[in-house]
């Protein structure tokens, strides 16, 4: 499902937080909109089935509906199939030249290229 920056931005937040009311969500967002505005947009997202809500006393406290794991790799789709031409090779290629990769993470991203390997991936 495709979401406006400012969509993904809450999002964001709700997942950061776990759990969170509109003020919290809002206190999270750079250049926040107003408070009805952000109140509008979470609603929105709950229409979206991305959110849920529960009563916490007098206010509302907004959960994601999908799991974080669910959430990454989606974004994870949409971000290589946008950039690199639906081609993971390019995308992991662009990580690696442009990041500073400590030994540890070289050492979990070929543990993670021979487990792929041993299960023919």
């Amino acid at each position: 499902m495709e979401l406006g920056k400012r969509e993904r931005q809450i999002m964001e937040a709700v997942y950061r937080l776990g759990r969170a009311s509109v003020a919290e969500v809002r206190a999270e967002l750079p250049d926040a909109p107003s408070y009805s505005a952000v109140r509008g947009m979470m609603r929105f997202l709950e229409e979206k089935g991305l959110l849920r809500h529960v009563q916490d006393g007098v206010r509302y406290a907004y959960l994601p509906t999908v799991a974080p794991s669910k959430a990454r790799k989606s974004a994870m789709q949409r971000l290589v199939h946008t950039f690199f031409g639906g081609s993971a090779r390019e995308a992991v290629a662009a990580l690696i030249e442009d990041s500073k990769l400590e030994k540890g993470d070289l050492d979990r991203l070929q543990d993670l290229i021979e487990q792929a390997r041993k299960e023919g991936r």
